[in-house]
Protein backbone atom coordinates (compact mmCIF):
# COMPACT_ATOMS: atom_id res chain seq x y z
CA UNK A 1 0.00 0.00 0.00
CA UNK A 2 2.83 2.39 0.84
CA UNK A 3 4.51 1.56 -2.43
CA UNK A 4 1.36 2.49 -4.37
CA UNK A 5 1.11 5.77 -2.48
CA UNK A 6 4.75 6.61 -3.23
CA UNK A 7 4.24 5.85 -6.93
CA UNK A 8 1.14 8.06 -7.07
CA UNK A 9 2.95 10.96 -5.39
CA UNK A 10 5.89 10.58 -7.78
CA UNK A 11 3.54 10.52 -10.77
CA UNK A 12 1.74 13.67 -9.61
CA UNK A 13 5.06 15.44 -9.06
CA UNK A 14 6.30 14.59 -12.56
CA UNK A 15 2.98 15.52 -14.15
CA UNK A 16 2.95 18.93 -12.45
CA UNK A 17 6.56 19.57 -13.49
CA UNK A 18 5.71 18.76 -17.12
CA UNK A 19 2.77 21.17 -17.12
CA UNK A 20 4.82 24.00 -15.61
CA UNK A 21 7.69 23.55 -18.06
CA UNK A 22 6.99 26.79 -19.95
CA UNK A 23 7.47 27.57 -23.63
CA UNK A 24 9.15 25.10 -25.94
CA UNK A 25 12.85 25.51 -26.79
CA UNK A 26 13.85 25.91 -30.45
CA UNK A 27 17.19 26.21 -32.21
CA UNK A 28 18.63 27.44 -35.48
CA UNK A 29 22.08 26.55 -36.85
CA UNK A 30 24.02 28.25 -39.61
CA UNK A 31 26.60 30.88 -40.51
CA UNK A 32 26.29 34.36 -39.00
CA UNK A 33 25.46 37.02 -41.59
CA UNK A 34 25.40 40.00 -39.22
CA UNK A 35 25.88 40.73 -35.51
CA UNK A 36 24.40 43.75 -33.76
CA UNK A 37 23.89 44.58 -30.09
CA UNK A 38 20.27 43.39 -30.17
CA UNK A 39 20.05 41.04 -33.22
CA UNK A 40 22.01 38.13 -34.66
CA UNK A 41 21.23 37.29 -38.31
CA UNK A 42 21.82 33.64 -39.28
CA UNK A 43 21.40 31.94 -42.65
CA UNK A 44 19.47 28.66 -42.52
CA UNK A 45 19.27 27.13 -45.95
CA UNK A 46 18.18 29.99 -48.20
CA UNK A 47 16.40 31.88 -45.40
CA UNK A 48 17.75 34.65 -43.18
CA UNK A 49 16.73 34.35 -39.53
CA UNK A 50 16.92 37.37 -37.24
CA UNK A 51 17.09 36.32 -33.60
CA UNK A 52 16.82 39.03 -30.95
CA UNK A 53 19.16 39.14 -28.00
CA UNK A 54 19.73 41.23 -24.90
CA UNK A 55 22.32 41.71 -22.15
CA UNK A 56 21.33 38.38 -20.55
CA UNK A 57 22.01 36.30 -23.68
CA UNK A 58 24.83 33.86 -22.94
CA UNK A 59 27.44 33.76 -25.73
CA UNK A 60 30.24 31.21 -25.74
CA UNK A 61 33.03 31.37 -28.30
CA UNK A 62 33.85 34.15 -30.76
CA UNK A 63 30.60 35.53 -32.18
CA UNK A 64 31.38 37.31 -35.43
CA UNK A 65 30.27 37.46 -39.05
CA UNK A 66 30.99 34.15 -40.80
CA UNK A 67 31.07 32.05 -37.62
CA UNK A 68 28.92 28.93 -37.59
CA UNK A 69 26.55 29.08 -34.61
CA UNK A 70 23.70 27.22 -32.99
CA UNK A 71 21.23 29.58 -31.34
CA UNK A 72 18.72 28.25 -28.82
CA UNK A 73 15.66 30.44 -28.32
CA UNK A 74 12.06 30.50 -27.07
CA UNK A 75 9.06 32.14 -28.67
CA UNK A 76 7.57 34.54 -26.15
CA UNK A 77 4.71 36.91 -26.88
CA UNK A 78 5.47 40.60 -26.43
CA UNK A 79 1.87 41.71 -26.95
CA UNK A 80 -1.53 40.16 -27.60
CA UNK A 81 -4.53 41.83 -29.26
CA UNK A 82 -7.73 39.82 -28.90
CA UNK A 83 -10.48 40.34 -31.46
CA UNK A 84 -14.17 40.03 -30.63
CA UNK A 85 -14.81 36.29 -30.88
CA UNK A 86 -18.46 36.62 -29.80
CA UNK A 87 -19.69 37.43 -33.32
CA UNK A 88 -19.67 34.59 -35.82
CA UNK A 89 -19.66 34.93 -39.58
CA UNK A 90 -23.28 33.81 -39.80
CA UNK A 91 -24.39 36.39 -37.25
CA UNK A 92 -22.57 39.19 -39.05
CA UNK A 93 -24.10 38.14 -42.39
CA UNK A 94 -27.60 37.98 -40.88
CA UNK A 95 -27.22 41.51 -39.50
CA UNK A 96 -25.97 42.69 -42.90
CA UNK A 97 -29.00 41.11 -44.62
CA UNK A 98 -31.38 42.78 -42.15
CA UNK A 99 -29.69 46.14 -42.76
CA UNK A 100 -29.97 45.71 -46.55
CA UNK A 101 -33.69 44.87 -46.25
CA UNK A 102 -34.29 47.90 -44.05
CA UNK A 103 -32.47 50.19 -46.50
CA UNK A 104 -34.37 48.81 -49.52
CA UNK A 105 -37.70 49.38 -47.75
CA UNK A 106 -36.71 52.97 -46.98
CA UNK A 107 -36.20 53.71 -50.70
Amino acid sequence: MKRLLVLMVAFLFLASAAIAAGPKDYQVTGPVLDVKDDVITVEKGKEKWEIGRDKDTKVTGDLKKGSRVTIKYKMIATSVEAKDAGKRKGEAKAKGDEKAKTESKAK
